[in-house]
C-alpha cells in the first residue's frame, strides 16, 4: 500500500515538472540555429554552447533571449558577433511581428555584447550600465581582436566595438512594450554595472553575469561581497524561472548553487593562505571536487582560485577589502 502511493506520488510529481523539463532539454546549443525555446509565457531564450568561444562553436556560449509584450520586444543580450545579434533578431521575428524596441547587455563579457552593432544597424538603441560600458570600452578592442583570431574574419565579419545609446545607474521598471520589466542592479557585482533584468509577469529572471547554471562563476571582474550581497537581493523577487547568463534555464534555487560554490572558494583559497603555500601551487591545491563536472572547471575554477589568493593576499599585508577588482 505504501509503495503504491510512494509510485502515485512519484508519477504525478513527474508530470508537474514534465511541461518544464521538456521545455529545457528543447534548448540545446548550436552553433548556428536560429530558433528561439519559450521558456514561459512571452519569454524566449537561445542557448549557448559548453566550453570555451571557438572556431566549432562561432563563439556562442553565452545566452541571450527576449520579452515579447503587447507593444514590442526587448532582447536581453546579444551574442558574440554581428551574425549572432542578426540571428536573435530573425528569432524574434519567428515569434512576432511587433517591433523590437531595446537591446539591455547585462554586462562587459564578450560572449554577451557584440552582437549589439546588428540591433544599432537597424536602429534599435542598445542600453548598459554606466559601468558595465565604460569597462566594455577599457577593453574590448582587444576581446574583438583575440575573436577575430580565434573564430576567423568570416564569423566575426561586420562585428565592431560599439557604444550604447543609453546608460543608467540604478534599478529601475520599464513598461515601453506593454509588459512590467525590472532592471535589477545591487552595485559591483559579478562584475561593475552588472545587471539582471526581471519579468514581472511570468517571474522569469535572466541572471546575466550574477547567475551560471552548472558552470564556474568568473570572479575576474567580481566583488564577492557585492555579489553575495546581489544574490541575496534576488532571492527577495517572485521568481519562478531562471535564464542564466550560461548553462541551461533552471530553477531559482541555481542562486543558492552559485553563492555555495563562491563561499567554498573563498574558504578554500584562504585555507592554503594560511597554510602558507605559494601562489604556483594555488590552482591545483584549490581542488573542489564536488565541482569538477561543472562547465569550465579546469579553466576558469584555476584561475578563480589565483584571483582569490592575490586578494586575499593583498588584503592582508595592506589591510584593504579583498574586492581587487576593476574600479
Amino acid at each position: 500500500m505504501q509503495a503504491g502511493r510512494r509510485s502515485l506520488l512519484t508519477a504525478l510529481a513527474l508530470a508537474s515538472t514534465a511541461p518544464w523539463l521538456a521545455r529545457a532539454r528543447a534548448a540545446e546549443p548550436s552553433a548556428t540555429t536560429s530558433t528561439a525555446i519559450e521558456v514561459e509565457a512571452g519569454v524566449y531564450m537561445m542557448q549557448g554552447a559548453p566550453g570555451e568561444a571557438s572556431a566549432a562553436n562561432l563563439g556562442r556560449v553565452g545566452n541571450a533571449g527576449f520579452i515579447v509584450g503587447r507593444a514590442g520586444v526587448i532582447a536581453v543580450d546579444t551574442g558574440t558577433s554581428f551574425q549572432h545579434g542578426e540571428a536573435l533578431l530573425q528569432a524574434i521575428a519567428q515569434v512576432t511581428d511587433k517591433p523590437v524596441r531595446l537591446a539591455l547587455v547585462t554586462h562587459a563579457r564578450q560572449e554577451f555584447l557584440f552582437g549589439a552593432a546588428a540591433f544599432q544597424a537597424r536602429g534599435i538603441p542598445v542600453q548598459m550600465h554606466r559601468r558595465a560600458a565604460q569597462l566594455m570600452a577599457s577593453r574590448c578592442d582587444g576581446c574583438l581582436k583575440a575573436l577575430q583570431r580565434e573564430l576567423g574574419e568570416e564569423a566575426m565579419r561586420g562585428t565592431t566595438v560599439f557604444r550604447p545609446d543609453e546608460v543608467f545607474d540604478d534599478s529601475h521598471a520599464m513598461d515601453m512594450i506593454g509588459r512590467p520589466v525590472l532592471v535589477q542592479y545591487h552595485g559591483h557585482s559579478s562584475g561593475p554595472g552588472d545587471i539582471a533584468v526581471f519579468d514581472l509577469r511570468t517571474g522569469t529572471l535572466f541572471g546575466g553575469g550574477l547567475i551560471d547554471h552548472r558552470r564556474i562563476p568568473d570572479v575576474q571582474d567580481s566583488d564577492l561581497e557585492g555579489w553575495k550581497r546581489a544574490l541575496a537581493g534576488l532571492r527577495t523577487l517572485k521568481l519562478s524561472t531562471v535564464v542564466p547568463g550560461h548553462g541551461t534555464m533552471t530553477t531559482p534555487d541555481v542562486i543558492d548553487s552559485v553563492e555555495r560554490y563562491l563561499l567554498r572558494l573563498e574558504a578554500r583559497v584562504a585555507a592554503l593562505l594560511r597554510q602558507g603555500a605559494p601562489l604556483s601551487e594555488v590552482p591545483d591545491a584549490a581542488d573542489l571536487p564536488e565541482y569538477r563536472q561543472w562547465d569550465q572547471y579546469d579553466t576558469i575554477h584555476r584561475r578563480n582560485a589565483s584571483i582569490v589568493f592575490l586578494r586575499l593576499e593583498r588584503a592582508l599585508m595592506f589591510g584593504e577589502p579583498p574586492t581587487g577588482a576593476p574600479r
